[in-house]
């Protein structure tokens, strides 16, 4: 049954970010009562997280490859653009990580509005799906655009508020979450289907792409804000009323969340059956719509988890960390939870499987999750380091992209794409919720500014896979290449008495 290979799947990957907390509990940071929520909170991880990913399998993604193909085959530019920039737009407006982001913001700087942000992120998503789809129309290289765009980013940075450029770099990974994520590369492969040219390198490369605009868009808002400096402040979680109790609270607020990133889903469901997919059957139409039922579920599921144990958690945890122990101790607890929570994020299950289909099993997924695995390791202890020591985001962000664009010369193009969409995936709910609760939670107990030193952990996850999987792609060619290399001499040069035979 494809729901307890699911189930299967989601224990495997939150059980050990389980297991770390459970012993960190027992020998360096007792977490008390939290344990108890956070234990409870990850039984809901799990099965909402087996949901989701049901759902998105037989609702989201199919929905997302046809509408793309249709598009595509309409032959009308301004449409296609048209509806990147709607679909890209309410996706995003929908997308709870964005909300969750959104919120821990405003709670440490009350200057930032919430809406404020939450609408600039989705202009900046929107504009970009249109450009990334315009590239696969028009072939143009993802490296020139990549490195064009990046170089504006870090020339806006250079003048955005210091309370910003943590924010912005955090937005364009927290953007790219479960609801994003699958939909949008299904669109870019059902419309690099179409277009023909190069498909498999044309299927990647429109979430590392979406990415870059809200950061674009929240440090342009940097430069005209004249709010606070995003001074410490304590960031309330939910009342205490039981165990359980505690969790059935948070089902109300959470389900209206949920209910809100779906209604614009469903909505654009509504159009494309309308206008575009009206061929399409009415067993397809019921399976879309129980997936549509169970990614609902799903996510309510999972984020009553992560919101009633995983973020008070993560912040306890954190706290205790930076007071109680070693520097060194909190920088190797980051690279441990920073391993183990990659694996917990929907999106990269989704695109993990996506890389395997399109490269026709020639990639296999569990390279790309274990090169995920050390590159997100990397950023959460680049993270408590900086955290720890106070310094600036500047450091890491510089060297880093630096790095980044620069393998883009050498890599094969599929693997630059598969990378540049590998730092959006990295970057979604552990990491907007437990990975960043915990590092404002040891900013907090070092007495530092989280809004400058805590903001910014998930710009470090969304850049290091860029150059992990980078890394793991000139490894690829390499070993593509040897055995062509070696069987060469073989192939025009039998031996004497000797004919070629292949078995």
């Amino acid at each position: 049954m494809i729901l307890l290979e699911k189930l299967k799947e989601a224990a495997i990957s939150v059980i050990p970010v389980m297991g770390v907390v459970w012993l960190l509990h027992f020998t360096a940071a007792p977490l008390g009562a939290e344990l108890g929520r956070f234990l409870a909170g990850g039984v809901l991880l799990v099965c909402g997280l087996a949901v989701f990913l049901l759902g998105a399998e037989i609702g989201v993604v199919p929905v997302g490859q046809r509408a793309g193909s249709a598009l595509t085959s309409r032959r009308n530019l301004p449409l296609l653009l048209g509806a990147g920039f709607v679909i890209g737009f309410f996706i995003t407006v929908a997308e709870p990580d964005v909300h969750v982001l959104a919120q821990q913001v405003s709670a440490v700087d009350p200057g930032i509005s919430h809406l404020v942000l939450v609408g600039m992120i989705a202009v900046g998503v929107g504009i970009f799906v249109a450009v990334a789809l315009g590239r696969i129309v028009f072939q143009i290289s993802l490296r020139l655009l990549l490195l064009g765009f990046y170089g504006l980013i870090f020339a806006c940075a250079a003048f955005t508020s210091p309370a910003f450029l943590g924010v912005a770099f955090d937005a364009g990974g927290a953007t790219t979450g479960p609801m994003t994520v699958p939909f949008i590369m299904a669109l870019g492969v059902g419309v690099a289907a179409v277009r023909g040219g190069d498909g498999r390198n044309d299927s990647f490369g429109l979430i590392g792409l979406a990415s870059i605009g809200p950061v674009l868009s929240i440090l342009l808002l940097g430069m005209l804000h004249t709010g606070g400096d995003g001074a410490a402040q304590a960031v309330a979680g939910p009342r205490e009323n039981g165990l359980w109790g505690h969790f059935l609270a948070l089902v109300p607020e959470t389900a209206a969340e949920v209910g809100m990133a779906l209604a614009p889903l469903a909505g654009l469901f509504a159009v494309f059956r309308l206008f575009l997919l009206r061929r399409m059957t009415r067993f397809r139409l019921l399976r879309v719509i129980m997936g549509l039922i169970y990614t609902f579920l799903g996510l309510v599921c999972f984020f009553v988890g992560v919101k009633g144990g995983f973020i008070p958690a993560g912040g306890a945890l954190g706290r205790l960390m930076a007071v109680s122990h070693p520097a060194w101790l909190l920088v190797a607890t980051g690279v441990a939870l920073g391993a183990l929570a990659v694996l917990a994020e929907p999106a990269v299950w989704v695109l993990t499987a996506q890389v395997e289909e399109v490269s026709g099993g020639s990639i296999r997924s569990r390279v790309i999750l274990v090169t995920l695995c050390i590159g997100v390791a990397c950023a959460v202890g680049l993270a408590m380091f900086r955290v720890a020591g106070g310094l600036s985001l500047w450091f890491f962000l510089l060297p880093g992209y630096a790095l980044a664009l620069g393998l883009t010369f050498v890599c094969p193009p599929m693997f630059t794409a598969i990378a540049f969409d590998s730092g959006g995936v990295a970057s979604g709910p552990m990491a907007s919720t437990f990975i960043l609760a915990f590092t404002l939670g040891a900013s907090g107990g070092l007495g530092g500014n989280p809004i400058t030193d805590a903001f910014g952990v998930i710009a470090l996850i969304a850049m290091t896979p860029l150059i992990a999987i980078q890394a793991l792609g000139i490894l690829y060619g390499r070993a593509l290449r040897r055995p062509a290399a070696s069987a060469r001499p073989e192939a025009t040069a039998p031996a004497a008495g000797e004919g070629t035979h292949v078995e």
